[in-house]
């Protein structure tokens, strides 16, 4: 059955279709309805998708799934990855036995946020990939392909 679906829905079926089981995240236009979708369409499934109380508190909910060995994601928007970036660094080189998506809405010409940023530039930094869709397919695919990816690699 095919769906038309925003992109942050695209990414919510992307995460239950790769095996999702932690979800984490901070609540910030254009990243909310991620989570939000999430929880409606996994609500029978044996996963944990809550809020937390800031986006390095998400960050590092959904890493010690990871750590832990279980598919994982944590969902902001870029300036919350200020908030996360000492998290990432450390994450970065720590490793995990699962797979951990780290989902970072930017908003272009600032729209919904307080600046304009680019994250990719914390990635660059942060040595790890980025996958960048352009159409809510694409959201949906990469997402699947990022949680494939990450999983195959072990790092501990």
């Amino acid at each position: 059955m095919k769906q038309t679906l925003m992109g942050n829905e695209a990414i919510a079926y992307g995460l239950m279709h790769s095996n999702t089981q932690i979800l984490s995240g901070y609540p910030g236009t254009p990243s909310s309805e991620i989570l939000t979708t999430f929880e409606k369409i996994s609500k029978n499934l044996p996963v944990y998708a809550k809020w937390a109380t800031n986006e390095k508190v998400g960050f590092e909910v959904a890493f010690s799934g990871a750590i832990a060995g279980l598919n994982s994601a944590v969902t902001m928007k870029q300036v919350g990855l200020n908030v996360a970036s000492d998290a990432l660094m450390s994450a970065s080189f720590i490793g995990n036995k699962g797979g951990f998506v780290l989902i970072v809405a930017d908003d272009p010409g600032f729209h919904s946020s307080q600046t304009e940023q680019d994250s990719r530039e914390f990635a660059r930094f942060a040595r790890i990939p980025v996958l960048d869709p352009a159409t809510p397919a694409e959201a949906y695919e990469f997402t699947i392909k990022a949680s494939e990816f990450l999983k195959s690699l072990k790092f501990l």
